[in-house]
């Protein structure tokens, strides 16, 4: 196999994260900081409204598997407020949701961690090969977490499911990853984490695919096989060869 490019998922197989959405300090700092902006709500208030609107966007969708928009899910938040908004200046109601956004990942984060070896292995990939990057997640949180890690100057493309709607393993979002490389399935591989998600996602467009057991993600899905199987993140320079040797 002439391999040209990886595309790569990134949490549960490049970033090792943990957050609690039923966390109740999400809810309480955010209220508490909505105090300062004319809004006043309850903490599970706050909650049940959050989830409530992120259900009507996927709702709302005729995708069959449906992306949030985190950003756009406070910015209704806020719409539904107006004599709130009319009180703040403009600048502050334009970038209020995503800072909201921002504010909600970071209060529900316990961890974010890269697993062993990874940035030495794709330090030395970055060398020989094309990298991108394809995650269900949002940009408001993907890009500034991968920043942090020091991944982000590593990857291009970066492909995040929020950005279009719906999520893997939905075969156009596969498909846009290569659209950014420039290249044909035959000569990309793909590593990830999930077997549904990524494996069969991944599969559907003829792709290549290495899947890493790692302490997330689906473990089976049926009619998912996945070319080559790592448990430690360390032995993908030896699926590589696997691949490069056929």
């Amino acid at each position: 196999m002439n391999i040209k490019a990886i595309i790569f998922d990134i949490n549960g197989t490049l970033v090792d994260i943990q957050t609690d959405e039923g966390n109740e300090e999400i809810y309480r700092g955010i209220s508490h900081f909505l105090t300062y902006q004319g809004i006043n709500i309850h903490r599970w208030e706050l909650r049940d409204e959050y989830f409530r609107i992120m259900a009507e966007q996927r709702g709302a969708s005729a995708e069959a598997y449906p992306e949030f928009d985190a950003v756009l899910l406070w910015r209704e938040f806020l719409k539904r407020r107006p004599k709130a908004c009319e009180a703040l200046p403009k600048e502050k109601l334009r970038v209020l949701p995503l800072i909201l956004a921002e504010m909600y990942r970071g209060i529900s984060r316990f961890r974010l961690q890269l697993y062993p070896e990874v940035r030495n292995i794709l330090e030395a990939l970055v060398r020989r090969y094309k990298l991108a990057a394809l995650s269900d997640a949002q940009s408001a949180w993907a890009v500034p977490e991968m920043r942090a890690l020091g991944l982000d100057r590593l990857f291009n493309p970066i492909v995040v499911s929020g950005d279009y709607g719906y999520r893997k393993p939905d075969r156009r979002i596969f498909q846009t990853a290569l659209d950014g490389l420039g290249l044909k399935p035959e000569n990309v591989l793909f590593v990830g984490n999930d077997m549904y998600r990524d494996v069969h996602g991944a599969r559907q467009l003829g792709l290549k695919t290495v899947y890493f057991s790692s302490n997330q993600g689906r473990k089976t899905a049926a009619g998912a096989e996945p070319d080559y199987i790592i448990y430690q993140f360390a032995e993908l320079p030896q699926a590589i060869a696997f691949f490069e040797a056929q």
